[in-house]
């Protein structure tokens, strides 16, 4: 199972955005006292599909796609040099599959920002410099090895130029995932777990003073970057959605008036989180179960028969195939989308789609 690490600074709220993800309530506590051992949760993947087969076939067992969170340890100055809990919390850091960073936009008198003043686009800067040290750490460490020797290897010489090519990318103060990379080069570099060049998500941690853009600071430029760099720039109301976790969609839908909250905050985010990790779902669905499958993207017939079991990839003949909207359209019935011509049998080499309905056809 993929995972997301909630990081940030120190009191920019990265406990709360873990609470509402996970619908903790008040369970999980801000980190205090040194601890660096993180929040872990695995949550169902909102998908309104899902929902509606659901509602379709009344199934005996309901299995939505999932995936883990874990609430990490606020990140201050130093730590991608190893000062403070620096190296406990980025061997963390480092084992995610994709980073949600969380920023502090919300204004509190009674919580002091560890910087002194609120400044999104400061805070931002601090967090992905922690972390691009971290990695040219990691980088000077092999480098100094490799030099150290009298002859290189090949592929000592091709993963030395490799290295010295990303050494300058975050010289330049530019993430990883910058770099253009052939994937080759990449599965090349996987072993170091570079953690500028995981899928992140940048989470504006907002109060419900700041429903209009111009009311976060710095978001002209916040806006700039995440595009320059190619990330996800997500708002979210952190303390309202902890509000109104426990209250009806009517109650929670008259709390949110006037905040342009055209979803849950949670909803959405878990949804780009799933997104950035280059996660698609498949459907299998029927009286005994409804169920989403995980894949990634540009993952094949026999991919989805393996996750599945193992015995249907192994023993593939067709894949039976029809996409939800079709599915739909056609009254949730197997014998009009036939005739329709939507519904078909796909070889092993055909590339699953989002929102594909499947049945797998085997022999062992």
């Amino acid at each position: 199972m993929l995972h997301c690490g909630i990081v940030g600074l120190p009191l920019s709220g990265k406990s709360t955005v873990f609470n509402v993800i996970t619908r903790a309530g008040a369970e999980v506590k801000p980190y205090a006292g040194g601890k660096t051992d993180p929040n872990k949760a695995v949550v169902s993947v909102p998908d309104k599909r899902f929902d509606e087969l659901v509602k379709i076939h009344s199934p005996k067992k309901i299995t939505p796609a999932q995936m883990e969170f874990i609430d990490l340890a606020g990140l201050s100055k130093g730590a991608g040099k190893g000062a403070g809990l620096g190296n406990a919390f980025l061997s963390f850091v480092a084992d995610s599959d994709a980073l949600i960073h969380v920023i502090r936009c919300f204004k509190n008198s009674s919580v002091e920002h560890p910087e002194g003043s609120i400044d999104p686009l400061r805070d931002w800067g601090i967090v992905e410099n922690e972390l691009i040290f971290r990695d040219l750490a990691v980088i000077e460490n092999r480098l100094s090895r490799l030099a150290a020797k009298k002859r290189l290897l090949p592929e000592e010489e091709q993963e030395k130029i490799l290295l010295e090519k990303c050494n300058d990318c975050l010289m330049e103060e530019k993430p990883l995932r910058s770099i253009e990379l052939k994937p080759e080069e990449w599965q090349r570099l996987r072993g170091f777990s570079f953690v500028t060049s995981k899928p992140e998500i940048i989470v504006l941690n907002l109060d419900d003073s700041q429903a209009e853009e111009t009311e976060i600071p710095g978001w002209e430029e916040l806006n700039k970057r995440a595009e320059e760099q190619d990330v996800i720039l997500c708002k979210l109301y952190g303390s309202l959605e902890m509000d109104i976790i426990e209250l009806t969609d009517e109650e929670a839908a008259e709390f949110t008036e006037g905040l342009n909250i055209t979803e849950p905050g949670r909803e959405r985010l878990i949804g780009e989180a799933y997104r950035a990790l280059g996660l698609i779902s498949f459907f299998t669905c029927g009286p005994d179960e409804v169920r989403a499958w995980e894949l990634h993207t540009g993952d094949n017939a026999v991919d989805a028969a393996g996750a599945i079991h193992s015995d249907l990839a192994r023993g593939f003949i067709r894949a039976q195939v029809v996409s939800f909207e079709d599915y739909m359209v056609h009254n949730n019935s197997y014998d009009e989308c036939r005739k329709a011509g939507c519904l078909r049998l796909e070889g092993k080499e055909y590339l699953v789609k989002d929102g594909d309905i499947i049945e797998i056809r085997f022999n062992v």
